[in-house]
């Protein structure tokens, strides 16, 4: 697609000087210029500590004879060593790192967020400490790209997720102590002599069949024929004890009763209820039980294997807690239990109010906190209508779907019960966040915009049949702990019939003149809206702003291809930190969402592959090309 680009005016005679003598002064610097930009970037991402003296925001020469920068260390023109450890540092870290690095050490200091994908361009890093910061989330995929990575601390963060995408490292030294890493250890960092594991949520024992992961970062080799010789006889004997298994388990069941599966909700007379959620053409239907690997199996209980020796003595180094492999069922709550846990559903607990109730904060003793949707008394003809809505809702099982956990069903009482999350919504964190609060990260917003994307392709083409959403806005994608999206009010539809009123300005699509108008592209159109809001900061609708600027989407579309307007439109609360293409990217994709006619926005699936495809090139552009400052706005620039 053509950029259009502004010609330049002519430079003042003054200005060109100094131009030029920027110029000569880099042409005789010794420090190899993309460093510069790393650690200008890096320096500015930090907040510009004072600590950090003879740090630059912009230019500069750090192995350079005549400059000393804090904590720098250079073999020629390259800068090989970063210690900024115990500086009381602020901030992230950003994309840009100097590519010839050897050693980094920002530990002991408050540095928090996520860290985004700029390992795969660290060929050379050898050690690395991020101990004792406040990182949060998942360790990032580029770490497999540190190939001659020794050293890892990252003790005392919040990291959380799965360790495997270090199985292939070469490690000698290994902390992870004190986070909220989840799952299996690999085996081969087992070996690792100076391995330390402590304080997390270590699942016990060896990983189950497939769930190993020390092969998922590479193809394994196979073996010749004596080998798949073995494999045979190893397989054949594996499902004969799972024959046995199978044939006790069918003669155990004749003595006991299962109990009830945890995606169906029984009635009082013992059958499955068969509500469903609106549909696109607005029938109520029956759903066939949803499956998806990353909700649902992590709640089925697996054949574990025998333990080795070696098994039983690598468990007792864990301080670990069991994962619970018992089905998740919903609670029951009482209207009285659910009032006092909301103090009388007291105004100071309203989170939120619609036209179907409000929604309420509840506290209990133990420190629980949970989400109470309190329905009118009017929206259910009884206790069987509401429970076929229970029913349905229970059986959308998605990472990014906000789950449901409990109901309750008394006469004139209606409630559906939520998990809390204290990170609000995107509508928060975008609009009502205060001087104090974080921003969101360009990576942050881009995990954001995938995984709520994913849950939406997940209702529409997941679900059979699929399931239409008609309330998509940003105080309806909540943030977790660890700022991943979760889609709520999902299995609503029926109670939207008037989108103009459920969605507010600047969300109804141009299609719902009436109510009938709403169909599966009017969900990628209000999809749309919120991720303008993400790229650009902005309200969907606010009378505050000129004329031509209230309405988000009909002041940003045309705009969305001009490279140039792109920069002005981003939010400020960036600071500019984003990969230059990442801007034109996201917002090609946004542009198609928002079309007018539902005939030519994408499918939600096609959002998703296109929202993938983006960050996969941005990651074979970092391997492919070398280190760009993020103020070049170049047409070949890194995503």
């Amino acid at each position: 697609m053509t950029r259009r680009r502004r010609p330049l005016p002519p430079l003042p005679p003054f200005v060109g000087l100094a131009v030029l003598l920027s110029v000569a002064a880099a042409a005789v610097a010794k420090t190899d210029q993309p460093d510069v930009a790393a650690l200008n970037v890096m320096f500015n991402s930090m907040n510009k500590p004072s600590q950090l003296s003879g740090w630059k925001s912009s230019g500069g020469d750090p192995c350079g004879g005549d400059e000393e920068w804090k904590g720098i260390e250079c073999s020629g023109s390259s800068v090989t060593e970063i210690d900024a450890s115990n500086n009381n540092l602020n901030g992230d870290i950003p994309y840009q790192l100097p590519p010839n690095m050897v050693q980094l050490n920002v530990g002991k200091n408050h540095l928090n967020g996520q860290l985004t994908d700029m390992f795969s361009q660290l060929p050379k890093l050898s050690t690395l400490d991020l101990s004792f910061n406040r990182f949060s989330g998942s360790l990032p995929q580029s770490f497999q790209h540190l190939r001659n990575l020794k050293t890892l601390n990252v003790e005392s963060n919040q990291f959380s997720g799965h360790i495997d995408v270090l199985a292939k490292l070469p490690l000698e030294d290994l902390n992870l102590q004190n986070n909220k890493f989840t799952g299996w250890i690999p085996s081969k960092l087992k070996d690792i002599n100076n391995l330390q594991i402590g304080g997390n949520q270590w699942s016990s024992g060896s990983a189950p069949p497939g769930m190993e992961k020390g092969s998922a970062l590479g193809s394994s080799s196979g073996g010749g024929s004596g080998s798949g010789v073995n494999g045979l006889l190893i397989g054949a004997i594996v499902i004969g004890v799972l024959l046995a298994a199978l044939i006790l388990l069918s003669v155990l069941k004749r003595n006991h009763s299962s109990p009830a599966s945890s995606h169906y909700i029984m009635d009082e007379s013992g059958h499955n209820r068969s509500f469903a959620p609106l549909v696109d053409d607005g029938r109520a239907v029956n759903m066939k039980p949803l499956e998806r690997s990353t909700s649902i199996s992590s709640r089925t209980p697996s054949a574990m294997p025998r333990k080795s020796i070696s098994d039983n003595e690598f468990e007792n180094k864990l301080n670990h807690s069991r994962r619970s492999t018992d089905p998740i069922n919903l609670v029951t709550y009482s209207s009285l239990d659910l009032q006092a846990a909301t103090g009388n559903f007291h105004s100071t607990r309203l989170l939120g109010q619609g036209i179907i109730g409000g929604v309420y904060k509840a506290k209990y003793a133990d420190g629980r906190v949970l989400v109470v949707k309190k329905f009118d008394p009017l929206s259910f003809s009884g206790s069987s209508d509401f429970m076929d809505l229970v029913n349905s809702i229970s059986k959308l099982r998605h990472p990014n779907i906000s789950e449901l956990v409990g109901y309750c069903s008394e006469p004139g009482h209606y409630m559906l019960v939520y998990d809390y999350h204290m990170n609000g919504s995107i509508y928060d964190f975008l609009h009502l966040s205060d001087d104090y609060s974080k921003p969101l990260t360009w990576d942050t917003r881009v995990r954001i915009a995938i995984g709520t994307a994913s849950a939406l392709e997940y209702l529409h083409e997941a679900c059979s049949p699929s399931v239409i959403h008609k309330n998509i806005k940003a105080s309806n994608v909540l943030l977790d702990a660890d700022l991943n999206p979760r889609l709520t009010d999902c299995g609503l539809a029926y109670f939207y019939e008037d989108t103009s009123e459920s969605l507010g300005p600047g969300y109804n699509p141009p299609e719902c003149t009436r109510s009938s108008g709403y169909v599966m592209k009017s969900d990628v159109y209000c999809f749309g809206v919120v991720m303008l809001q993400l790229l650009t900061g902005r309200k969907p609708y606010d009378s505050s702003k000129p004329r031509t600027e209230q309405s988000l989407v009909n002041f940003v579309t045309p705009q969305l291809h001009d490279i140039d307007a792109l920069g002005a439109l981003a939010d400020p609360a960036l600071r500019g930190l984003y990969p230059p293409k990442a801007l034109s990217r996201f917002a090609d994709v946004l542009g198609r969402c928002v079309q007018s006619d539902p005939e030519f926005r994408p499918s939600i699936s096609e959002v998703v592959q296109s929202l993938l495809q983006c960050v996969q090139r941005t990651t074979s552009n970092r391997r492919m090309g070398g280190l760009r400052s993020i103020s070049q706005r170049t047409d070949d620039s890194d995503w």
